[in-house]
């Protein structure tokens, strides 16, 4: 058999284009705003994983600039040998303190940091426990150790107990959870998963990726919000979000922290972060922390939308956090209605398998603080127009 087969029956990404709805890879010619030009043409971003709004901030920007014209493009190493920065040492204990950790290693993206965090601290004879939904860096982290991956159904603790029963007592266990799951936007139950982590023995780590930044204390993430910040015993994240830049981070215990960056294979084995990336993700930081009404603003203009989608008889899920889904069900009718919306200047991401189960395609709308009741009525009328001329 030819390792290529499958590359030639591989039809469907044809088949959307042949179609004229393949709608991937659209190119922008402007910032990452709340309005764009992709492809020559005006669009509301309603798109984009940039909650803040900070990719534009003249002095974030101003911070990358500086770090080029000091440091230069990159660091052509890894943090083990000649790749590490004062600029990454500040940044570690900024974000350490900031989300009342002792320690933070900082990774190329954040994938990378899901992938390193836990194929250093599970191995062979240990046990992962994921929540189905859990994002895929964290399925391949799992993939990259050498435990054994356990699952439960999505949010359900009953079955989440009844996986940590299975578990034998001489083995570690790491729970393993989104803190906000990026399709649905819902909360992972943290306060009955640490209690189940304390019953079992068990230890929790939660990727905050589109938690941190939006909820809790000044956007100090899903743990904050419950007071379990010292019950989580590793956080994850990504700076390619709310922190407006590249990277990945792992915050917990220092001696933890301290096993990581000496054991982690994609930490070990990977050039770090370049100056400019880190100078901005730590200039995010300090605007957010100057400007902690920002998540506040964000949660009040997703309930305004969520509101107004409402009114115009488009449902969507009540969750807390600016993801809206808004569910489609079928790959067809999600492609066709994400074009035409395209078309009419609104860009949205299309959800379809593998991303979602068979029947739960949607359209998932993600929103910026710096976005405005006007720029939402515009957004929700066009929406309004498509969903109801394609009998949704």
């Amino acid at each position: 058999m030819d390792l290529f087969d499958k590359v030639q029956q591989f039809k469907q990404a044809d088949e959307f284009r042949a179609m004229g709805l393949f709608p991937y890879f659209r190119e922008l010619q402007s910032r990452q705003d709340t309005e764009v030009i992709m492809e020559g043409k005006r669009r509301i971003m309603l798109g984009s994983n940039n909650y803040l709004g900070l990719t534009v901030q003249p002095e974030i920007i101003e911070a990358g600039i500086r770090a080029l014209r000091d440091y230069g493009t990159g660091c052509s190493g890894s943090r083990l040998l000649n790749g590490t920065l004062v600029l990454h040492r500040e940044f570690e204990e900024k974000l350490s303190a900031f989300l009342g950790k002792d320690d933070v290693a900082t990774f190329p993206a954040g994938f990378q940091g899901n992938l390193g965090a836990i194929s250093a601290l599970v191995g062979r004879g240990d046990y992962m426990i994921c929540d189905r939904e859990n994002h895929a860096s964290i399925y391949a982290g799992c993939k990259l150790s050498y435990g054994t991956m356990l699952r439960y159904k999505h949010n359900d603790m009953a079955e989440l107990e009844k996986r940590l029963r299975s578990v034998p007592e001489s083995a570690g266990c790491l729970i393993i959870t989104d803190g906000v799951f990026s399709m649905s936007g819902d909360i992972a139950n943290l306060p009955e998963i640490c209690d189940l982590a304390r019953k079992y023995g068990a230890r929790v780590m939660v990727d905050d990726a589109h938690g941190f930044g939006i909820l809790g204390s000044g956007g100090r993430g899903t743990a904050d919000r419950f007071g379990l910040t010292k019950e989580v015993d590793v956080i994850t994240g990504t700076f390619s979000k709310s922190l407006a830049s590249l990277g990945g981070f792992a915050a917990a215990d220092a001696k933890v922290i301290d096993f990581i960056r000496c054991n982690s294979r994609p930490y070990i084995f990977a050039a770090s972060i370049p100056p400019a990336s880190i100078a901005v993700a730590t200039a995010a930081l300090e605007y957010l922390q100057a400007h902690p009404e920002l998540p506040q603003r964000l949660l009040d203009l997703t309930a305004y939308m969520r509101q107004k989608l409402n009114e115009n008889g488009i449902k969507t899920i009540d969750n807390q956090v600016p993801i809206i889904p808004i569910y489609t069900y079928e790959p067809i009718p999600t492609l066709t209605m994400q074009k035409e919306l395209y078309e009419r200047g609104v860009y949205v991401n299309a959800t379809i398998p593998p991303a979602c189960p068979p029947g739960g395609c949607l359209l998932r709308c993600s929103l910026m603080a710096t976005l405005t009741h006007e720029l939402i009525d515009e957004a929700v009328g066009i929406i309004a127009e498509v969903f109801h001329e394609n009998g949704l």
